[in-house]
């Protein structure tokens, strides 16, 4: 067939492979415009028109639709811009994939119900802002108004869920976790307690912080740990000298000597922060984040709340 003749649809389909169909629609579309009609009407396509037929099916191959490939076709936006805009939105839809990936296999594990499985899917599915919004309405209603120090508030505002792009089951697991944890009026309440607390301590001076408090609850592991791997149980007589080398750490710690009222106050300061929910927290965080894991304090200062306790 010589290059300059003109070509009916079935020609241009039996050169590409295209069903006629297609190349009708895509015609009636303004697309691929004949370039002359025959007497009884039919339409015949030029050389062009065949160059013109596989942009068209390279476009639709890679999901651009019609509407746009026509702007393409007329000039309006380059082939260049239209592969930046879904080269951004296919990278969207990979997300989202890998996303209710993770959640099928999350529900798959946990043996959900319809349930559950429909509350991880609403969940999962919140954007990096929207679960900032989550986590941030949290830590307003928990610290709002009080002086806690701007320290700690400002690592409660630093440490923020992202979920990765390709998450882990258990990522899913935990990041619905930590979203109903912090929406539980019971949580919520119990840590502006805490944040109550340690405001009105902040007032009276009892300020504490930085690398001595990190220091002291290394010592608290340290001690308490060693003393609940042994076995030794908090009101015995065993556990004595490991209470008195803590109480003295804390004692110097807040700057003031050791005696049954600081044990009382001690002890209700401890009592008052020790909330396994709140740990729970930031373990979650860490999974979610892909952080080093948080090694678990609520046993060690469990064991010391009860060996103040039994001092008393």
């Amino acid at each position: 067939m010589d290059d300059d003749a003109l070509r009916s649809i079935g020609d241009l389909s039996r050169l590409t492979g295209i069903p006629v169909k297609t190349i009708r629609f895509w015609s009636d579309a303004g697309v691929l415009p004949p370039t002359d009609r025959t007497p009884a009407g039919y339409r015949l396509y030029d050389r062009a028109a065949l160059a013109r037929l596989d942009l068209v099916r390279t476009l639709r191959d890679l999901g651009v639709d019609l509407a746009t490939i026509h702007r393409v076709l007329a000039r309006e936006i380059t082939v260049a811009e239209v592969a930046a805009a879904h080269s951004e939105a296919l990278d969207v839809q990979i997300r989202t994939l890998r996303l209710r990936r993770a959640v099928l296999r999350a529900v798959a594990r946990r043996g959900s119900d319809p349930e559950e499985l429909e509350l991880m899917h609403k969940l999962a599915k919140l954007t990096d802002q929207e679960r900032r919004r989550l986590i941030g309405d949290f830590i307003d209603e928990a610290f709002q108004g009080l002086d806690v120090g701007p320290e700690f508030v400002a690592k409660m505002r630093g440490a923020m869920p992202e979920l990765p792009e390709d998450p882990k089951p258990e990522q899913v697991d935990a990041w619905v976790e930590l979203a109903e944890l912090v929406q539980d009026e019971s949580f919520r309440a119990s840590v502006r307690r805490a944040a109550e607390y340690q405001a009105k301590e902040r007032a009276q001076g009892a300020g504490t912080g930085g690398r001595a408090d990190g220091q002291l609850v290394a010592l608290v592991q340290e001690r308490a740990g060693a003393a609940l791997a042994e076995g030794t149980e908090p009101d015995s007589a065993a556990a004595r000298p490991v209470l008195e080398e803590l109480v003295t750490a804390f004692a110097e710690l807040f700057g003031r000597g050791d005696g049954p009222e600081f044990r009382s106050w001690l002890l209700e300061r401890l009592e008052t922060g020790s909330d396994p929910r709140m740990e729970r927290y930031w373990q979650l965080l860490a999974l979610i984040n892909g952080w080093p894991p948080v090694p678990p304090l609520g046993p060690v200062f469990n064991w010391l709340i009860g060996a103040l306790r039994s001092s008393l």
